[in-house]
């Protein structure tokens, strides 16, 4: 639904924006006020049951949480038809810390010239593999891949930078590159960081798609398309100078990866195939010296899905299978292998703006306990 309004109308326009969780659930409301001047809102909530073996506090019964794993608030405003801007919020329940505050999840600006080069400024996703591209709610699987998934960020994916990309070759290739903060240290958190120079990190994908082109938004990403013919590969890097360990056991920051997304449209359904590898190329010194650091190592994941076409009630059948293994260079315990396995099944009702999730979890932690996990999740985007 649209609203036109003259300019001197903005501010009914923004109070009017109150009305909005009421319009349609398939797309964001958008309030427009002028010749390519907008804004849109919209929301997106991924809501979950766990239960884990011998996760209570006794230690011995299942756990049986009810979690709001990330619910965001999604904010586009257009000046022009070349100056934009993005703010989301993030919030959810199940933080380590215990916080449930909204937090600002992206904030920035966007000059937006033409396909083949954009500019865009503030606090947003660098570029890197396609999973911290896709975020959660573009993913095939439910949970985020975070046995491999381990470039380092400022927060939930996202770092303060300036990112260029664009679109060539008849949007086949996506490039985007950029600088940004990086390590928490360059803004001298704590005494024995490393980086007391200050220095960025540079970040670098280049994506080329073999079959169907420009299916996703910007130098974005998604793992699952629900019905298109698609082969994706994309070669990642990510450097930042004396950006691990401490004072005195620092290392550059040096991690890159290779993925893949292939998806092909049958009779019988749509098959889906997804794999990287990881390597995180630093000292084991460094890594020592900050238990709570990076990790360095090499990571693999594969996974493999089937929707059925064939519709069942609102929706359609997914099931999927998932591995990820991480092999760490150092070994020691600040640094161990891990291996999990998922085991799942969507119901996809609208893409990624409505499914049901259900899957099976297992983690392999060397020199520690096997987490079995259950998950029923529900995902929606309005």
């Amino acid at each position: 639904m649209k609203f036109k309004l003259k300019k001197c109308a903005l501010m009914a326009a923004v109070a009017a924006s109150a009305a909005l969780p009421s319009m349609s659930s398939q797309a964001a409301g958008t309030i427009t006020f002028g010749e390519d001047k907008s804004i849109s809102i919209g929301l997106g909530v991924r809501t979950a049951f766990t239960s884990v073996k011998d996760g209570a506090p006794n230690g011995s019964s299942r756990s049986k949480d009810f979690d709001v794993d990330d619910a965001r608030i999604y904010i586009n405003a257009s000046f022009n038809k070349y100056i934009k801007g993005t703010f989301n919020t993030y919030t959810t329940t199940s933080a380590a810390d215990g916080q449930d505050s909204i937090r600002t999840l992206d904030a920035y600006l966007q000059f937006e010239f033409m396909d083949e080069f954009n500019i865009w400024m503030g606090q947003l996703l660098p570029p890197t593999d396609r999973a911290n591209l896709d975020g959660p709610f573009f993913l095939n699987a439910w949970s985020y891949p975070g046995v491999v998934s381990r470039y380092q960020n400022k927060f939930v994916g996202r770092d303060v930078g300036v990112t260029v990309w664009g679109k060539l070759l008849d949007k086949r290739l996506v490039y985007s590159v950029g600088a940004y903060e990086g390590n928490r240290a360059s803004s001298f958190t704590g005494a024995a960081s490393p980086n007391r120079s200050d220095n960025l990190m540079y970040s670098g994908r280049i994506q080329y798609d073999f079959w169907d082109a420009g299916n996703d938004p910007a130098y974005y990403t998604s793992s699952a398309y629900y019905g298109k013919d698609v082969l994706s590969v994309a070669l990642v890097g990510m450097y930042q100078k004396d950006a691990v360990g401490a004072i005195g056991a620092s290392d550059d920051y040096l991690a890159y990866n290779i993925d893949a997304l292939l998806e092909k449209k049958f009779t019988a359904g749509v098959l889906n195939l997804e794999g990287a590898a990881y390597k995180y190329d630093f000292s084991n010194t460094a890594v020592n010296a900050d238990p709570d650091g990076a990790k360095s190592g090499k990571a693999y994941l594969g996974l493999v899905s089937w929707m059925f076409n064939d519709t069942i009630g609102w929706g359609k059948f997914q099931p999927y299978a998932r591995y990820q293994k991480f092999t760490a260079e150092s070994g020691t315990l600040f640094n161990p292998d891990v291996k999990e396995y998922d085991l799942g099944l969507n119901y996809i009702i609208d893409g990624h703006n409505a499914r049901i999730s259900t899957v099976y979890t297992k983690t392999k932690t060397e020199n520690a306990s096997d987490i079995d996990k259950f998950t029923v999740g529900l995902q929606l985007q309005f």
